[in-house]
């Protein structure tokens, strides 16, 4: 009988694991250091190794682990293979059948790592009750986790919910991380919203707290809760930004709920003040009602959605 389950979330420098029960209460969390040489091949065996210690310190039956989630930065398809993550040194890896072999046969599920956050943001964090949801990552890009049905929405390759890559602009000279040009990663993550401050401060002379101290995300909209007027247009332009988006986004899922995380979701609630005006200017009419809410598990939603993978 299952009591126990493990959500794992790697990162580029650290893996975090959690250990719950079937009813998604954490028991321990705890992180390995995700050691990427020589193309990751460490990273599988470091995690199996940390469980089978977990289990032993804990002396947990491996009958009673109803299996193992992991989520990765990268495309993972419904099989379970890794199409290609960058920041862990990986091709292609068969995530869920080396795993499963280092772990004596325990059931393995593995997932992109933004749409299992979507997963656990819907079982535990800002989603819970509805089962069709957008979740939104604002951090150093913007990623995206689609779930429809209480189901993640991988597509073919495991690109699906790549949400900061639709194109948005054609005007634009600078490259975004993907190597296309107008992304909406451009202008809502961290540094877009930065990028939209220092063209802002450039294009004009108007006085602005953001000449006298370094330009981010969080000091734009610091400065907006002050009422800084220069502030106050590089955030309706973000929010015009990822208004639209969103508003393609609504015609295509039709979620019940957008989710915001990610380091720019701490501004808060003064977010929808921006990007809703957008929002309802673009969306389809049946979806201009849609709520948005902030993510609430944090740096969790990883493990929290990796567990979640495996109960379901």
């Amino acid at each position: 009988m299952a009591k126990y389950v493990f959500g794992v979330d790697v990162g580029g420098t650290t893996v975090k694991l959690g250990l719950f029960d079937i009813n998604g209460v954490v028991v321990e969390k705890w992180e390995i250091p995700t050691r990427t040489a020589n193309g990751g091949e460490k990273i599988l065996p470091d995690i199996a190794d940390s469980i089978k210690a977990k289990m032993a310190d804990r002396e947990i039956p491996k009958e009673e682990v109803a299996g193992v989630g992991v989520g990765v930065p990268g495309p993972v398809d419904g099989r379970g293979i890794v199409h290609k993550a960058v920041n862990l040194g990986w091709g292609e890896v068969d995530l869920k059948k080396e795993l499963e072999a280092l772990l004596d046969g325990m059931k393995v599920e593995g997932g992109n790592d933004a749409n299992v956050a979507a997963l656990g943001e819907m079982w535990k964090g800002g989603g819970q009750g509805h089962q069709s949801l957008v979740a939104v990552t604002l951090g150093t890009g913007v990623g995206g986790g689609i779930i429809i049905n209480g189901r993640i929405m991988t597509g073919a390759t495991g690109a699906g919910g790549e949400i900061g890559h639709i194109h948005l602009e054609d005007n634009e000279t600078e490259a975004c991380g993907c190597g296309n040009f107008g992304c909406l990663e451009e202008y809502a993550s961290a540094t877009g919203i930065t990028r939209l401050a220092n063209r802002a401060l450039q294009a004009c002379d108007k006085d602005s707290v953001l000449r006298t101290g370094e330009v981010s995300a969080k000091t734009v909209f610091d400065a907006v809760k002050a009422g800084d007027e220069l502030a106050i247009e590089v955030a309706k332009k973000f929010g015009d930004y990822l208004g639209k988006g969103l508003g393609i986004i609504a015609g295509v899922i039709n979620p019940e709920i957008f989710v915001i995380g990610g380091g720019v979701s701490k501004a808060g609630e003064v977010l929808f003040e921006y990007i809703r005006p957008s929002y309802e200017e673009t969306a389809f009419h049946a979806c201009k009602d849609t709520p948005f809410a902030l993510a609430t598990l944090g740096n969790d939603a990883g493990i929290y959605g990796a567990a979640k993978m495996v109960l379901d």
